[in-house]
């Protein structure tokens, strides 16, 4: 079984590099699914509120029979939650909705899922000092945000103490982020690829699959191993066993400097994005 190398955060924790995740993953599936993925060796879940799927996620740890201790599980703020009280609401039914108990009832990492700044005012500052409570009362180990540009971070700088363990956004060859990456390198935030194969849009390009084709990998393994090469986290979604048990098999090749320049020099920028851009967003699910 491969060994998932993992990623010092800037609290001293650590997080495993590649992980599962469970975005539109029905939630009747997802205890299957989380339970078929532990068993092929990821430690790592990525899962959030609006995925209405956490409950599966913790069921999965349980059915397959794995301490709680040693699965990384990370959930996400609902964007209708970002009002401190609302927030601690939201943040305890997480915990509920995961089901573990006394010592083991709490989250890995907490992130703000959106940054929504046309809603509330502007406000995910307050939002922010919310979640620095939940860390200090060791219910969530790590706190971080989700989708925040520079100016986002900058402003938690300028008015939080606490700098954000990871920064989780749309990062993939044809959007690789750069701006927002360096901000995180310069400051010490660990950033988490979403999105990482472009919903599959990079699979067919002559570069992905020319590479593909001289490494006897798939196109999919080829740039979730550009992904772990630049020093990212990368968490890949499937319900197909045998496309999870792919997703894993990344830590015995290696890409030449060459190919990675190459699916770098694949970014196309701003219309390279899949998602929608952080600045503007501003769903808030009914």
């Amino acid at each position: 079984m491969s060994t998932t190398p993992t990623i010092a955060l800037n609290d001293g924790s650590t997080i495993p590099q590649l992980g599962f995740g469970v975005y539109q993953v029905p939630p009747q599936d997802t205890a299957a699914a989380v339970k078929t993925a532990l068993e092929i060796g990821y430690r790592h879940i990525d899962t959030a509120e609006m995925y209405q799927n956490e409950k599966g996620v913790g069921q999965g740890v349980r059915d397959a029979g794995i301490d709680r201790a040693e699965v990384y599980i990370t959930s996400k703020l609902n964007n209708g939650f970002h009002r401190p009280d609302d927030a601690r609401r939201a943040f305890d039914a997480t915990l509920a909705a995961l089901g573990f108990d006394g010592d083991d009832n709490y989250v890995d990492l907490f992130l703000i899922h959106w940054p929504l700044p046309t809603l509330y005012d502007g406000d995910f500052v307050s939002t922010w000092k919310t979640l620095e409570e939940f860390k200090s009362q060791g219910r969530a180990r790590s706190i971080g945000v989700s989708n925040f540009q520079v100016p986002h971070l900058q402003r938690l700088a300028a008015e939080t103490g606490t700098v954000p363990a990871v920064n989780q956004i749309e990062v993939h060859p044809y959007f690789t982020n750069e701006e927002v990456r360096a901000y995180g390198v310069e400051h010490g935030i660990a950033t988490e690829a979403w999105s990482p194969i472009a919903q599959g849009k990079v699979l067919g390009d002559p570069v992905v699959t020319r590479i593909a084709e001289a490494t006897g990998r798939t196109p999919a393994q080829v740039v979730l191993r550009w992904h772990i090469q630049r020093g990212d986290i990368v968490f890949p979604k499937s319900v197909t066993p045998q496309r999870i048990k792919e997703n894993f098999e990344l830590f015995d090749f290696e890409l030449g400097a060459d190919d990675v320049a190459a699916l770098s020099a694949l970014d196309k920028g701003e219309p390279g994005r899949t998602g929608p851009n952080p600045d503007t967003f501003d769903f808030v699910p009914s």
